[in-house]
């Protein structure tokens, strides 16, 4: 019964009427705890590769980068599906929500296995690019491999998770990457280590667990949106490619993948600084990356959330209503993050070495998180702000904040400081690119340009019926 207070299904969240404080706690909650557990994949991977050796740690490094970059390049189909699910559940449009949902999920299949096969053959090149040494490059190959082979899985995973977050249910995608998450951690030692009968594969056999379990994620996924067991189905009827629609979806999620690619490459492209530093501080950040991207789940959920919650919001018309849930949330995690920074602060010795026992790796990690934890709430504040801008379908403009802060101000303050400060100077560059990014998001989003462009979406609501209509006789075709 506790458990039941504390997680509600959609049924039990209203998200367009009554309070917003309740409504986003408890659809965030489960996107939080869900991040979490997709984070463990890596954190686990990390864990038990950093037992392996030091080069199989960096091999890593270099990998999850590439991972997020891979997975950049389609997550726009998975935002876009979001916010077009979002704002037809809004409208009260079911049968628009069903379309979306089956139109969305033929088109990640396609784009996964484009980028899945295009990856596989590029891997060498991009790690050469990335500046991996020539005793890294081969550990990384065979971590990527794999997971090239596999994105289809990874995609049409993260596809699910977002089209029953749009819907307004979170606690089903919560439950079921418990699972995998616990299988993964179960079986990554013992094809890491080839423990009993299993074979030791080395940094590869991470790579399998993780696409083992993820597949097996997206088909449990599959079944629950063939089934609609939660409410959101998919149908086969509708998933004849539908171009109109996929135009749709393009204009929507490019920016998205944008964005989310920006953030990629700014993450590769601080790589090709770090790598110019000794292997320890290769692997310190690499810990020290991870352990910030986990710490800043919360943010990226209620984030999400918002995305949710103003897309449903603008579907309803209920403009300001969006725009509250936004100020609100942002407030929210700029307190929360900021207090998760602080503990970040003060532990931060013993979380690095949770992830490696080399003195040189933990000492490398820990200066890094205590440089940037005190930072935290910015950079929750300024993902819930982005999140708003993508759930009223403005993704260009959360795509130009990313890159501004991430791609402009923050390499280049890497490669100017790294010079004169060296190391420190890396770390002063996430200061401040995070203190700015939350400036340049809030005046954006308080100038007008977020309120003007939904009011103007208000005033072509006869366009918007003329194209539900189009779909319609899609549909009856």
């Amino acid at each position: 019964m506790r458990l039941k207070k504390i997680f509600r299904s959609k049924e039990d969240i209203n998200l367009t009427s009554g309070s917003l404080g309740k409504p986003l706690f408890y659809l965030s909650l489960p996107v939080v705890i869900t991040n979490l557990l997709m984070t463990a994949y890596n954190l686990v991977d990390t864990f038990w590769v950093g037992r392996l050796s030091k080069q199989a740690l960096a091999a890593i490094t270099f990998s999850y980068p590439m991972v997020f970059l891979f997975i950049s390049l389609g997550l726009g189909v998975s935002v876009a599906g979001s916010v077009l699910v979002a704002q037809y559940e809004g409208a009260g449009r079911r049968d628009r929500v069903e379309y979306a949902a089956s139109q969305t999920l033929i088109f990640t299949v396609v784009v996964g296995i484009i980028l899945g096969i295009g990856g596989f053959f590029l891997l060498t090149p991009i790690l050469k690019l990335l500046g991996a040494s020539p005793e890294v490059i081969p550990l990384a190959t065979e971590y990527m491999q794999v997971v090239t082979l596999g994105m289809i899985f990874i995609f049409g995973y993260s596809v699910f998770i977002a089209l029953m977050r749009g819907f307004g249910e979170t606690l089903t995608p919560m439950l079921i990457m418990f699972v995998t998450v616990l299988l993964n951690v179960l079986i990554d030692p013992f094809l890491i280590f080839g423990w009993l009968w299993f074979p030791e594969m080395g940094v590869q056999g991470a790579a399998v667990a993780t696409i083992f379990c993820r597949g097996l994620g997206f088909v449990i996924g599959l079944w629950i949106l063939f089934t609609g067991r939660k409410g959101l189905k998919v149908r086969l009827s509708y998933m004849l490619p539908d171009f109109k629609f996929f135009k749709k979806i393009v204009d929507i999620g490019v920016p998205a993948s944008v964005e989310s690619t920006g953030r990629a490459l700014s993450v590769n492209a601080m790589l090709s600084v770090v790598g110019g530093f000794s292997t320890s501080v290769v692997a310190g950040y690499g810990v020290g990356i991870r352990v910030f991207s986990t710490v800043f789940l919360p943010a990226l959920a209620v984030s999400q959330s918002v995305e949710t919650v103003t897309g449903q919001n603008i579907g309803a018309g209920k403009y300001e209503r969006a725009e509250r849930a936004n100020y609100l949330a942002s407030k929210a995690m700029f307190i929360v993050m900021s207090l998760l920074g602080l503990f970040t602060f003060l532990f931060a010795p013993f979380i690095v070495s949770i992830f490696s026992p080399d003195k040189e790796v933990v000492h490398v990690g820990a200066e890094f998180l205590r440089y940037i934890s005190l930072t935290f709430g910015f950079v929750g504040a300024q993902r819930v702000f982005s999140g708003g801008f993508r759930g009223a379908g403005k993704t260009m403009v959360a795509a130009a904040i990313a890159i501004i802060t991430l791609g402009v101000i923050r390499y280049s303050a890497a490669m100017i400081l790294s010079e004169s400060m060296g190391v420190n100077g890396l770390w002063t560059a996430f200061i401040i690119s995070n203190v700015s990014g939350l400036f340049i998001a809030y005046f954006w989003f308080r100038r007008g340009t977020w309120k003007e462009k939904v009011i103007a979406a208000a005033k072509n609501r006869g366009k918007v019926a003329e194209e539900l209509c189009e779909i319609e006789e899609t549909i009856s075709e």
